[in-house]
């Protein structure tokens, strides 16, 4: 599949005389999200084990997860992917308990550093506790290595390192994985081998093969078996007769050793759960680039017409992805903050007209319809407009406001 570069991050380009834009996948992120936090010890003993000797494991650890969204949609630095915020406690003498932030980052970004130093101030802003951030970088490029976010001004200096772990390393370390019992070594021989195999489906089907026999040979418990072929299976992808061939090579292999860890009907779940996490992972895609797109917009109007006040921010993250892009394209024309108010208020104007106007034909258009409605970029209000009278009925309004969001959809 092509990448497609939007209006936006061409104007963007423009601005910013850059002729590179990156644009992120997230192939990877879920399924490490998931093995991160059923397996979060042994994450740090096999990547930080001097981090790993400094925890009180007996005193257990918490995950944050809303609390790191809640920084996330604070900070808005540049791109996010998978990452965890726990609780844990400290094993020095002070026994106080403390934050461990981590970040797994599998595209290069240049302001990821920026994006840590930012996280970790504000978590320890919230918390009022000391925050250690460690980065796990999954990417393909070997020179990319940020490790600390350093700024000064006037003498005014700031210094933020953070402990950073790189993936592609463990190719020179290929008998380490190997020789190591713990479940983060199967991750990353699998990580790896995705990678390897980008152009090779069969050599690709012959190492996912090999890594999932590994799990029996290793002697993993039966839930760890399940969670890491889960895994595997998420991330390895075949073409549907490569997948078919790879489990009735391994149902086989389980048989004659005997050890029925996955069953057909298990096989049936770790499917069914992968569709759903795909889907999952297609609307988390969806957000991750609206989240893009805003914050390449956000860089635009900053340059164009400076700092944006604290009620056009609200504004602007509440636009929808297609009216993110409009604005990107109409930006480029603006000279003053009095610009953005403007197209701002044209918009929210559209769509006062447009509500009021259907309520008035059909009564209590309800919050799915109303929301649609807000969505709808400045064209589409207007091509709206000029039909309205032949939304007679709910129904219609309905089908109407699919049929555009759908169009919409595809044409990115």
């Amino acid at each position: 599949m092509g990448i497609t570069v939007s209006l936006v991050q061409k104007n963007y380009i423009a601005l910013m005389a850059n002729p590179r834009i990156d644009n992120p996948r997230v192939d990877y992120d879920s399924p490490w999200k998931d093995i991160l936090e059923a397996y979060f010890a042994d994450f740090m003993a096999f990547f930080f084990p001097a981090v790993h000797a400094e925890i009180d494991w007996s005193r257990g650890y918490e995950f944050l997860d809303k609390e790191l969204q809640q920084v996330v949609r604070e900070a808005e630095v540049g791109k996010r992917l998978a990452d965890k915020l726990i609780k844990v406690w400290n094993g020095g003498g002070d026994q106080i308990w403390v934050l461990v932030h981590i970040e797994i980052q599998n595209q290069s970004v240049p302001d990821f550093a920026e994006r840590m130093y930012a996280y970790n101030y504000r978590l320890r802003d919230r918390f009022d506790r000391p925050v250690a951030s460690f980065a796990v970088l999954g990417d393909s490029s070997p020179t990319w290595r940020p490790h600390g976010f350093s700024t000064e001004l006037w003498g005014c200096q700031t210094q933020f390192r953070f402990p950073t772990i790189k993936l592609l390393d463990y190719r020179q370390r290929w008998s380490e994985l190997e020789a190591s019992d713990n479940p983060f070594a199967i991750v990353v021989m699998a990580h790896l081998k995705t990678i390897e195999t980008r152009s090779d489906a069969t050599q690709r089907q012959q190492w996912k093969v090999r890594l999932a026999k590994r799990l029996f040979q290793q002697g993993y418990d039966r839930q760890a078996v399940i969670d890491l072929i889960r895994f595997i299976d998420w991330l390895v992808v075949l073409p549907e007769a490569l997948e078919q061939g790879f489990w009735q090579i391994l149902l086989s292999y389980q048989e004659e050793r005997r050890m029925q860890y996955v069953t057909s009907l298990e096989r049936m779940a770790i499917e069914r759960g992968r569709q759903e996490g795909r889907q999952e992972g297609r609307q988390e895609g969806r957000q991750e680039i609206i989240n893009q797109e805003r914050a390449l917009i956000l860089r635009m109007l900053n340059r164009k017409v400076g700092p944006l006040t604290e009620d056009l921010l609200t504004q602007v993250h509440l636009l929808s992805l297609v009216q993110l892009e409009t604005l990107g394209e109409g930006l480029l024309e603006f000279n003053a903050l009095s610009d953005l108010e403007k197209w701002l208020q044209q918009l929210q104007q559209q769509q006062r007209e447009v509500i009021a106007r259907l309520a008035q034909q059909l009564g209590d258009l309800g919050e799915s319809a109303t929301a649609q409605i807000r969505a709808l970029s400045p064209l589409q209000l207007t091509e709206m407009a000029s039909v309205l009278s032949e939304l007679t009925t709910t129904v219609k309004l309905s089908a109407w406001l699919q049929a555009h969001t759908d169009s919409a959809a595809d044409s990115r």
